[in-house]
């Protein structure tokens, strides 16, 4: 039977051989989110950079910028790490190159892996569709927070482990943690996540309501892989199909 793995935070990623797996990368305060949201407003590709010195430079390449640095938008970017920026129709057929302090960083440890896929609430249920057509192992990874594991990624982690149930069995005991942990706060997981500290960092930089749009489940029917170093979109014929 397929497997479906956890690991809370890039800094152990190396104890995953992602070579014969999807890895669904999260990072739900905010970049996946923002990507997720992006795709499904129109954007047309989203190129993650670890660099902010790299990102920056994509700008004379027509690139529109986003990106934050510990929660702030860097000075000079077009774009911040919020959602509602992507929400703009100013965005649409555009291109986006993005850094951030956590989710570009796991989704450049990621690309040893089969295929990228980025995941959000938003997107879930899409998401989790496109898993069980698939057969091939995966392996759900939290950006958390400068290596360490964060409340909010990891019930991403356990409410996706979750979904793909019956036709996922566990690799080892944390998608069960993160299932449980899931499972015991969905029903409160704003005032959950709101306790956070990366929600308390957000809330002391005057950022609210993307904590909440955040939370929300299955606002999007998109499904945004990596393809050849850009963050593109599946129609939902092509997740069928594949």
């Amino acid at each position: 039977m397929k497997t479906v793995d956890v690991c809370l935070s890039p800094d152990l990623l190396h104890l995953h051989k992602v070579s014969n797996k999807i890895v669904v990368v999260v990072d739900i305060l905010r970049a996946t989110s923002c990507m997720t949201t992006g795709i499904a407003h129109g954007v047309n590709s989203i190129i993650p950079f670890a660099d902010m010195e790299e990102c920056m430079l994509m700008s004379a390449k027509g690139f529109l910028t986003a990106g934050e640095r510990n929660g702030k938008k860097i000075d000079g970017f077009d774009l911040g790490n919020s959602p509602y920026d992507y929400m703009d129709e100013a965005v649409k057929g555009q291109d986006v190159a993005v850094t951030t302090t956590n989710g570009t960083r796991a989704i450049e440890k990621s690309k040893g892996a089969v295929e990228v896929v980025i995941g959000a609430f938003l997107n879930i249920s899409a998401v989790a569709e496109y898993l069980r057509a698939k057969n091939m192992d995966v392996l759900i990874l939290c950006a958390g927070w400068k290596g360490k594991v964060n409340l909010e990624d990891s019930l991403f982690a356990g409410a996706l482990s979750e979904a793909l149930k019956p036709d996922f069995e566990h690799a080892c005991d944390a998608p069960m943690l993160a299932e449980t942990s899931y499972n015991f706060m969905k029903h409160d997981i704003v005032a959950r996540v709101q306790s956070s500290s990366h929600a308390k960092r957000l809330n002391r930089l005057n950022v609210h309501k993307d904590i909440e749009f955040c939370l929300k489940h299955d606002e999007y029917d998109v499904v945004p892989v990596l393809q050849e170093g850009k963050i593109v979109a599946l129609n939902n014929q092509q997740n069928r199909n594949q």
